[in-house]
């Protein structure tokens, strides 16, 4: 059997993957959004999520997302010596992501950054629907643990095989039809943090950049939460397919 990837090799497939994550879903939201509407964004990063389990599930669990990490770990899947790794590679690519879509988003005329671009997370102004601090805090939270669910309900040994990054896929798309209306959705602090930094280094202020707390703290709360409910819910601890 051949042994795992070095910590370096699955920290740079993180990196990308989490590229590829900021770079087709929040890209989606800002160059088709008024074409495609809240479900083609959502699709988009279900799509995202896909893909990547496929190109490098193998390689490093493809987490993407540091809270997913942070899960796995309370649920005893992912050894915590690992997190700073994964976690750093993960921000990194959601940093380089926002930074592209910056770069392509000037090309178009008159293109000004305001304080929502680049597909920010946000309460009350920066919120589509205007929702405030608490009903982002309790969103992300709930959709963060229902996804962390999907995330060890699909991969444990004892699901169907073949069929994970489908159900992790769906579930994301799901989540962010819920949750877009409410903080843009993240469920992802490298997801949140990328565009935050970008918005605020090139003119936009830096409302989310402020806000971007919560889109740390509220994933990692679900996901934690996820990784006792799910032994809960499954008859105890378990390994991964």
């Amino acid at each position: 059997m051949s042994s795992q990837p070095a910590l370096s090799t699955r920290a740079t497939a993180e990196a990308v993957g989490t590229f590829w994550l900021v770079f087709g879903g929040c890209g989606a939201a800002v160059f088709a959004a008024p074409q495609i509407g809240f479900l083609g964004v959502s699709l988009a990063f279900g799509l995202t999520v896909l893909t990547m389990a496929y190109a490098i599930g193998h390689i490093s669990g493809c987490h993407l997302n540091p809270a997913v990490s942070i899960g796995l770990t309370a649920a005893g899947r992912f050894p915590g010596a690992e997190l700073p790794a994964y976690i750093g590679a993960q921000v990194v690519g959601g940093l380089v992501a926002a930074g592209l879509l910056y770069v392509i988003a000037t090309g178009a005329p008159g293109f000004v950054m305001e304080a929502n671009s680049l597909a920010v997370n946000g309460f009350d102004t920066l919120s589509p629907g205007g929702y405030g601090i608490v009903s982002a805090l309790i969103g992300e939270v709930v959709l963060t643990l229902m996804f962390l669910v999907i995330i060890l309900g699909a991969t444990d040994k004892r699901a169907p095989a073949g069929f994970a990054p489908i159900a992790i896929g769906l579930g994301l798309t799901l989540i962010h039809l819920i949750g877009i209306p409410l903080t843009n959705l993240s469920v992802n602090p490298a997801r949140s943090t990328g565009p935050a930094v970008l918005v605020a280094v090139f003119g936009g202020g830096t409302t989310a950049l402020t806000q971007v707390w919560l889109f740390w703290i509220a994933p990692i709360i679900g996901a934690a939460a996820a990784g006792f409910v799910y032994p809960m819910i499954s008859g105890g601890k378990d390994a991964a397919s």
